[in-house]
């Protein structure tokens, strides 16, 4: 059998050989289910490759449109349906997120089975803007090497889990840059990152700062966040790789513990999911397991 430390990127949705899988060549083909969802916890990044998934003629037609509102970095869909960030009649963004978050939950399902009764839905967003085009603050410049850690919704340590979708329709990749394993991003800035106290987690949740309590799990890795996003010289200097998704590429990542930047490319769409620590085939390299081991501390 293969090992998961092997594995990083699975087959296309279909049986057919994908034909634009990124340019990395440490990516290998998973087929089984049980191996997708180890190596997709353990390594916290998968490929299905070009064949999945396709925009409809009606989709494609509002690519060249302006349709932000020019606030938001990207126009999101809410699991009850709500849209955020559009510029004018949302209607066939809202249908459009709606069909790739249908997808993305198939796709999950398909390859990781045993997911299925345990994913809970989040955020649908659509990303039509150059990413080297944003002006924004370094906490909430996704530029910049982090793992993903929500300010305002703490998870209490459950995994974040997200499906993208290059849809660029002129032929540009969408590039990441992937850092170090959690477990080192962890060591090298646990040092600058604090735990809550439960006076001040409680007077952020009833201030309506936070959606739930921050537990101290929530409050450390939003300090490893900050910490790796303001150090200039872990940006400058700190271990990466590029990755470039070419369009039509869907990939699947825990970003909670996969060090990454985004760093080029427009038009994307993302789906993010949650899932308990109880739904992984390997906790003991979720974040959650791995801060306690450093800390020597029940942190969820």
């Amino acid at each position: 059998s293969r090992s998961s430390s092997d594995l990083i990127a699975g087959g296309p949705l279909n049986a057919s050989r994908s034909r634009a899988q990124p340019r990395d060549a440490s990516i290998a083909a998973v087929t089984s289910a049980d191996a997708f969802a180890a190596s997709l916890e353990t390594r916290g990044l998968m490929v299905l490759g070009d064949d999945g998934y396709g925009l409809t003629a009606e989709e494609l037609g509002l690519l060249g449109a302006d349709l932000g509102d020019g606030r938001a970095k990207n126009i999101s869909l809410s699991p009850d349906g709500t849209v955020r960030g559009a510029a004018a009649d949302a209607g066939p963004l809202a249908a459009m997120m709606g069909r790739f978050a249908a997808f993305a939950r198939a796709a999950i399902i398909e390859h990781a089975p045993a997911y299925a009764p345990h994913l809970e839905s989040g955020r649908t967003s659509f990303r039509p803007r150059a990413i080297d085009q944003r002006p924004i603050s370094p906490r909430k410049d996704d530029r910049r090497l982090h793992a993903d850690a929500f300010a305002s919704q703490p998870t209490g340590g459950a995994r974040i889990l997200r499906v993208f979708a290059n849809i660029n329709p002129h032929g540009e990749a969408r590039t990441w840059r992937v850092g170090e394993p959690f477990a080192a991003y962890a060591r090298r800035f646990l040092p600058r990152a604090r735990m809550p106290s439960a006076v001040e987690t409680w007077l952020l949740w009833r201030a309506g700062v936070t959606r739930a309590r921050r537990t101290p799990y929530d409050g450390l890795m939003l300090g490893l966040h900050d910490a790796a996003k303001l150090d200039a010289d872990y940006q400058r200097d700190g271990p990466r790789r590029e990755v470039a998704f070419p369009p039509g590429t869907v990939w699947i990542a825990y970003t909670d513990a996969l060090v990454h930047a985004a760093i080029a490319g427009r038009y994307a769409l993302e789906q993010t999911f949650y899932l308990p620590l109880s739904a992984m085939a390997e906790p003991e390299a979720s974040p959650a397991r791995i801060l306690e081991r450093l800390t020597g501390k029940k942190l969820v």
